[in-house]
């Protein structure tokens, strides 16, 4: 599964880094920094998790 994110339409709510720390963080504004571009299989459901807690709609999944 590959994970985008939208750095500009981010609000720094950090529900993704709560959902799923080893794929997002964020900088120091809070903001989302992508750590992997790919979730793997292991991670799909946590990748998916972060998405939909996201108040901005910020991040986006393909398979």
């Amino acid at each position: 599964m590959k994970i985008e994110v939208n750095h500009p339409a981010c609000v720094g709510s950090g529900q993704c880094v709560l959902s799923a720390d080893d794929l997002f963080d964020q900088d120091d504004d809070g903001i989302v920094i992508l750590l992997h571009d790919e979730a793997g299989p292991g991670r799909e459901a946590a990748a998916r998790r972060a998405a939909s807690l996201c108040p901005a709609r910020a991040i986006m999944l393909t398979d």
